[in-house]
């Protein structure tokens, strides 16, 4: 029940209050650069929610994994709490999608400096925002630990790509006729 529920994320439930916070402060800051990357950031933010679950999707269909599995991969480019929830409705293994989320954010988080530096990307906002798509939470750690300006533009990306993903997904996996 959600009572059990909440008794039980009684303490988590409170510090998401000062954590809101702390993402927000930072981009309040740079409230002035995201009016100018508004369009720039949502086409990047649709773009990579999709990419994400039809890569995600296509590569383990022909690498010969079972539906389930291949539903259990397809939200993994959001934070935790929401793909699991989007992966429990479709019909995937919260489970297996809370492994794939840590493992995804892992991943882009250790070799996201260095694709960056191939690519010569120096600005610190487009880095940002591909670390919040991609990395999700495990990213946005990274990129505060980077750069505020990095960190503010990750934690805004995270938020919005979870929410992205979360009215995407399930009706691409339909059209696909995977659900």
């Amino acid at each position: 029940s959600y009572e059990s529920y909440f008794n039980g994320g009684r303490f988590i439930h409170f510090l998401l209050g000062p954590a809101t916070v702390a993402l927000a402060v930072p981009l309040y800051r740079q409230f002035s650069k995201l009016k100018k990357l508004w369009l720039p950031m949502s086409v990047t933010l649709v773009s990579g929610v999709i990419i994400a679950a039809l890569s995600a999707v296509t590569i383990s269909w022909v690498l010969g994994a079972s539906a389930q599995t291949q539903l259990s991969l397809a939200p993994k480019s959001a934070t935790a709490p929401v793909a699991m929830d989007i992966s429990a409705q479709i019909g995937g293994l919260p489970s297996l999608t809370a492994v794939l989320v840590v493992t995804t954010g892992i991943i882009g988080s250790v070799f996201s400096s260095q694709l960056f530096k191939i690519m010569r990307i120096k600005d610190d906002n487009i880095k940002g925002i591909a670390m919040g798509i991609t990395a999700h939470g495990i990213g946005t750690a990274r990129a505060f630990q980077i750069s505020p300006e990095m960190g503010a533009f990750a934690g805004l990306a995270m938020a919005l790509s979870a929410f992205a993903t979360a009215v995407i997904v399930p009706g691409l996996l339909q059209v696909l006729g995977l659900v």
